[in-house]
């Protein structure tokens, strides 16, 4: 029996299951970080060095793209470790840590999504107006907002978990999680359950409303506008939906999945598990790349030996 204590390390035993495949593992979750550092360095670098990219929106792909690098970094060198380990076990500390950087990013991901909707919401509703609204001090604003914000909140979660009495240390799950370690609690949670769920709330629920919102005034304006309107449109609000219906899905699985215990064979649930936490950092960039004019046009002139 599990005496009542403060664990000094988890066991994630999802990775039982991965011992004969163990190489293959450690190459494919490799080459996916390799894409992923090198792809998202690329835009940032393309961003950064052109002036002709030095707009909101832009600026906000910028923010954007490094925090995929900081979720990839949260994840993939962990990962890579527990493929190889035999053990599968993690510190508390480092367990802890790596949750502050998946639900920092996770957050940041969101209000990123949000603000660069509320950007195309100006940019195509009041384009007169635009360059009033979204000054460079009003940009630097909701960039600083978006990033400290998601670090306030998870320290508030981790110091509400990190001091819970446990009567467990084995963790079902590829990668730590917060509310998996709750329910490990041997007390009563009933704080930690409802800021876990207001978090939720203000974290996802809410930024997901307003992108929603703002793209029902998107849709209004450019049914009632020109041609040209539906084009521009188009072109720069598909791939910011493509990314917002990719990460909202595989970011629902995660929440049902935790709250639910959902019972699925090991591999799918593997995969669904980090579906939000690789496919949108691996996705992104060639969303953005492909589908941005912009972008696209730079990053061809670069990748063809161009100045």
């Amino acid at each position: 029996m599990f005496n009542s204590t403060q664990v000094s390390y988890f066991i994630l035993s999802t990775y039982s299951d991965t011992k004969d495949l163990k190489s293959l593992y450690f190459i494919i979750t490799m080459s996916l970080y390799v894409f992923i550092m090198l792809s998202n360095l690329l835009l940032i670098v393309v961003i950064c060095l052109h002036r002709s990219l030095h707009e909101p929106m832009y600026i906000f792909l910028c923010s954007l793209f490094v925090n995929e690098l900081f979720g990839s970094t949260g994840l993939f060198p962990f990962l890579l470790v527990q493929i190889l380990s035999d053990s599968h076990t993690v510190s508390a500390p480092l367990c802890f840590l790596q949750i502050f950087c998946v639900y920092s990013y996770v957050c940041v991901e969101y209000l990123n999504l949000a603000i660069m909707s509320y950007d195309r919401y100006l940019a195509i509703c009041y384009p007169l107006q635009y360059n009033t609204h979204m000054t460079a001090k009003k940009v630097a604003m909701l960039i600083g907002a978006a990033w400290l914000f998601p670090l306030f909140a998870i320290v508030v979660l981790i110091s509400l978990s990190a001091p819970l009495q446990l009567c467990g240390n084995i963790l079902n799950k590829v990668f730590c999680g917060n509310y998996a370690i709750v329910k490990l609690a041997c007390f009563d949670t009933r704080v930690n359950n409802i800021y876990g769920l207001l978090y939720t709330v203000i974290s996802v629920i809410i930024p997901l409303f307003l992108i929603l919102y703002t793209y029902m005034k998107i849709l209004k304006v450019c049914y009632s506008g020109s041609k040209q309107t539906r084009q521009k449109a188009v072109s720069t609000c598909t791939p910011h939906l493509a990314s917002l219906l990719n990460f909202s899905f595989g970011c629902c699985f995660q929440i049902l999945q935790s709250r639910l215990d959902m019972s699925l064979p090991s591999a799918l649930d593997i995969l669904l598990s980090l579906y939000f936490l690789t496919c949108q950092p691996l996705f992104n960039p060639l969303l953005y790349g492909l589908k941005l004019p912009k972008v696209y046009n730079i990053c061809k002139h670069l990748m063809c030996g161009g100045v």
